[in-house]
């Protein structure tokens, strides 16, 4: 066999080109069109976000009000499809739960097949606005809660705040929502974005390209790190504890939840805004003790695992945001897939505009040739 490098994990490997996303991992900056993600995340809108993704031009007030308008009639799901998502285990996993459910809206969708760009951008606002309303039904469900409709009056991270607990969010909880969900609606060529577009570069359907993402993000290498660093919090208990258990971990050669990325060598910007917010939640609503663990944990972690260009991570705080939010810990990584669905969609109308090639990748082969089959009664 020709000798060939192997690319572990795809590391390195480049299969098209985007303008969707920039990751300096050197200098710790994420762009998204070429904007700083602290300008979007202090001025933006999640709506404005997807519209930017998109359409890739931020938008107009009158493109941006239509934009608007357009996500709020797509909020709504038939009364009996969300009846059927009741019936979902109440202890499978709510990525699981979401999983089935994006996959049965796809079911149930006469376009489904249709596969032409207009079609595909009408069912991306379809998705970006129902990820929320699903999400949020089946956390209510799960609760032995009634479902509640959406409230078109409501911006996108408010309505999503309101299906999920019954009541309309403050200023503060709306601004604290909305910048979790820029902060994640994009992030390059990860796990669950190449997940989406090797299954829409086979010409299939916009549901199971999202249903695969959702697949993958589920996993706690991808969106499920999020889960695991609250409950690292929950494991350590008190800040007292904090600094004897990180030492104890390090010198097992264990991993510290919610540290390190696989792009970022310095601290991950999105984890410099969490971190802003997840201040102000501790210092406002009590949430002080966990902030506290927080800090000792990167404070002494950072001691062993900075010098070597590992500092936390998108996940590390976002835990404390998502629960002053009053959102379970097993309901994080749907939330960032109610965020990360803009991200998708949009790589993947990029990717029909460009060739659509049908992704192939190799394996080199180590196996034998030429093996002599033995029949079973002389094995």
């Amino acid at each position: 066999m020709s000798e060939v490098e192997i690319k572990r994990g795809l590391e390195g490997v480049h299969f098209t080109e985007t303008e969707l996303s920039f990751i300096n991992g050197q200098e710790g900056k994420l762009y998204y069109l070429g904007y700083p993600i602290d300008q979007l995340a202090e001025n933006s809108s999640f709506e404005e976000v997807s519209y930017l993704l998109l359409h890739k031009k931020l938008p107009t007030a009158d493109e941006l009000a239509l934009f608007k308008e357009k996500m709020v009639k797509n909020r709504n799901l038939a009364v009996e499809k969300i009846a059927s998502f009741a019936d979902y285990p109440k202890d499978a996993h709510p990525m699981a739960a979401l999983r089935t459910a994006i996959s049965e809206i796809g079911l149930f969708d006469p376009t489904e097949e249709d596969t032409s760009y207009e079609s595909l951008y009408e069912k991306s606002i379809s998705l970006i606005s129902k990820m929320a309303t699903v999400t949020a039904a089946i956390k209510r469900l799960r609760e032995g809660k009634m479902p509640i409709e959406p409230d078109p009056e409501l911006s996108h991270a408010g309505n999503f705040y309101y299906m999920m607990n019954g009541t309309k969010p403050s200023k503060e909880q709306e601004k604290l929502l909305d910048v979790a969900l820029i902060l994640h609606a994009e992030h390059g060529m990860n796990a669950s974005t190449f997940t989406a577009l090797a299954v829409h570069s086979t010409a299939s359907d916009i549901y199971s390209s999202i249903v695969a993402a959702i697949g993958a993000l589920k996993g706690p290498r991808h969106g499920g790190a999020n889960e695991q660093v609250m409950r690292m919090v929950q494991e350590i208990g008190d800040p007292e504890a904090a600094a004897g258990w990180v030492q104890g971990k390090l010198a097992n050669k264990e991993r510290i939840m919610g540290m390190g990325h696989r792009v970022y060598k310095a601290l991950d910007p999105r984890a410099v805004i969490l971190k802003k917010y997840a201040e102000i939640v501790a210092k406002a609503h009590g949430k002080s003790k966990e902030y506290e663990i927080l800090t000792i944990v990167e404070r002494e972690a950072g001691k062993v695992l900075n010098p070597r260009g590992i500092y936390p991570n998108v996940d590390f705080f976002s835990g404390v945001v998502y629960s002053d939010l009053g959102i379970p810990t097993d309901f994080f990584t749907p939330v960032f897939a109610v965020a990360r669905i803009s991200g998708w969609t949009a790589h993947i109308l990029e990717y029909y505009r460009m060739d659509n090639r049908l992704l192939r990748p190799k394996a080199k082969f180590v196996g034998e040739l030429d093996r002599k089959y033995v029949p079973i009664d002389q094995r």
